[in-house]
């Protein structure tokens, strides 16, 4: 599975490294897959590897970080049109092609879930071109969840201990978020609703415990 990362911003800007085959590293220092002009980017900064037909960026501890489409990640799965930041270089993940694909893909996901899918419409003649995707008229919306973040498939491939651990964490996440949605009021006509102090911290724990949950799983390991 070849990738191409295009560079929009830094020292590198308008570089296109096509067709590289993972593994990939990207670092400041010869021996990167991926070499770039940038102080602020560590000596062996990032890599991307396919794993189950996947490709997944890991931040190898860089001194700066890295970041996709502007969340600081230590591990994450790419997407056609995702951003990579790392030190002052941007780089854009896919080709052209790959990112219309993906956008084709979404339009028909949203078109599908409206009910309006045309078979004869020009979106199915042109659903190879970026030019048209990114002009495709009434779908602000669309475009603008490229970089959103989008809701994860569940690891496959588990033994069934570790899919028992991740049901245990899943419910454990969904039994603490809907005793804090039951405990929500309502003021005025519904527009807004109202937790108390208490209610409150308690959303502040569960997201302390899922920071923790994700060091422990994909942070640098002490």
């Amino acid at each position: 599975m070849a990738i191409t990362l295009r560079v929009l911003d830094g020292a590198d800007r308008g570089r296109v490294y096509g067709d590289v085959s993972p593994p990939v590293t990207v670092g400041r220092e010869e021996g990167n897959s991926i070499q770039l002009n940038d102080e602020r980017v560590s000596r062996f900064h990032l890599k991307i590897q396919e794993d189950h037909e996947k490709l997944v960026l890991t931040d190898l501890e860089s001194t700066n970080g890295t970041k996709v489409n502007g969340e600081d990640i230590q591990l994450r799965i790419l997407r056609y049109g995702d951003m990579i930041t790392l030190g002052r270089s941007v780089l854009l993940f896919g080709s052209r092609d790959e990112i219309a694909g993906r956008l084709a893909d979404m339009r028909r996901g949203s078109a599908a879930a409206r009910g309006t899918i045309d078979p004869s419409s020009k979106a199915k003649r042109s659903a190879g071109s970026l030019d048209f995707d990114l002009q495709w008229e009434g779908d602000d919306d669309l475009q603008a969840t490229l970089h959103s973040i989008e809701p994860p498939e569940l690891p496959d491939r588990m033994s069934p201990g570790q899919a028992a651990q991740l049901a245990e964490l899943i419910e454990y996440i969904h039994i603490r978020i809907r005793n804090l949605m039951n405990s929500v009021e309502t003021e005025g006509k519904g527009e807004q609703v109202k937790l108390d102090l208490q209610q409150w911290q308690g959303l502040l724990d569960l997201q302390s415990r899922l920071a923790e949950y994700l060091r422990a799983v994909s942070g640098p390991h002490d």
